[in-house]
């Protein structure tokens, strides 16, 4: 009888206990503090594909300065924003592909990306009010998609110097988004 209640519980630990996605490319912070490109990172850089919060970003989703986060406690060393804290990613191009790297698949239902304002300050938290709440790249597709996601995207070719981008990952049958946030430096050539 103790067999057969614990097999239901595992079922459910596996589920929520297994990775899900992050972003390989541009090297995402929280896959960068797993290269150990960033530092004192807290729990994520041992699990950078298990930043997962409530979707629905802009409206609902993660608390202003907590977005990098997912709202998680162990990942908060992620909210930290400083002008030289993270490690940046060079962009000299409008146009590239994001690669997202998949360990768990959930039947999804968009891929967005959000960029910071043009005017934004590098030394205040990350809110709503420092990203642009339009995405500037986005993907609507109720798919269960393969373990590596390649998306091509546009920056806005305005903008220059440090910015950072997020993108989420909306999950179709649960109430959840993952979240990832990428430092770039864009110099376009």
């Amino acid at each position: 009888m103790k067999k057969l209640l614990l097999l239901p519980l595992l079922l459910c630990y596996s589920y929520f206990a297994l990775p899900h996605g992050y972003i390989e490319y541009p090297a995402s912070r929280a896959y960068l503090c797993k290269l150990q490109s960033n530092q004192n990172c807290g729990a994520v850089q041992y699990e950078p594909q298990s930043v997962e919060g409530l979707k629905g970003f802009p409206l609902k989703g993660p608390a202003d300065g907590k977005i990098a986060s997912a709202n998680i406690a162990s990942f908060s060393p992620l909210d930290a924003q400083q002008p030289f804290r993270w490690t940046r990613m060079l962009i000299e191009t409008s146009a590239f592909d994001f690669f997202w790297r998949l360990t768990a698949i959930h039947r999804t239902t968009k891929w967005e990306y959000f960029i910071t304002r043009k005017d934004w300050d590098p030394s205040k938290s990350l809110t709503r009010a420092q990203f642009e709440l339009t995405p500037f790249c986005k993907f609507e597709k109720v798919e269960m998609p393969p373990s590596l996601v390649m998306h091509t995207c546009h920056l806005p070719k305005d903008y220059q110097g440090y910015h950072v981008v997020l993108g989420i990952w909306t999950i179709d049958d649960i109430a959840n988004a993952f979240y990832q946030v990428i430092d770039l430096e864009i110099d376009y050539k």
